[in-house]
């Protein structure tokens, strides 16, 4: 009977402490077009464990399936951060921001303007 207690124990140790190797998520990144959508879902892609980015011009929204035993959010945020795009939680340093295409300029008001026309 105690050998059957360790092994349950021991499984319930090992399954609170498993992390979802296909985890999915959704971060909110800012963008205007196509250049930008390609730009962020490289930039997500190159974080270690990524398996699918899928950003949407549309929604902003950024569609992750990622391994959280690789990788979490906040490295997958900073990495699109640094090619320029803000998320909800970083916001890219102004001077790569500003080496973007000017299409891309995403905080400028008369570019998104001209994205919705």
């Amino acid at each position: 009977m105690k050998n059957v207690f360790v092994v349950v124990v021991f499984f319930m140790t090992t399954l609170s402490f498993a992390q979802n190797k296909n985890a999915k998520a959704t971060l909110e990144v800012d963008g205007v077009c196509m250049m930008c959508k390609d730009r962020i879902e490289k930039a997500a892609i190159k974080s270690k464990g990524v398996k699918s980015a899928v950003w949407s011009v549309d929604t902003h929204e950024l569609k992750l399936i990622f391994d959280e035993r690789k990788t979490n959010l906040e490295a997958i945020e900073k990495s699109v951060a640094s090619v320029g795009h803000d998320t909800k939680n970083v916001k890219a340093d102004d001077d790569v921001y500003n080496n973007i295409n000017p299409c891309c300029k995403y905080r400028d008001e008369q570019v998104v303007k001209d994205h919705q026309d």
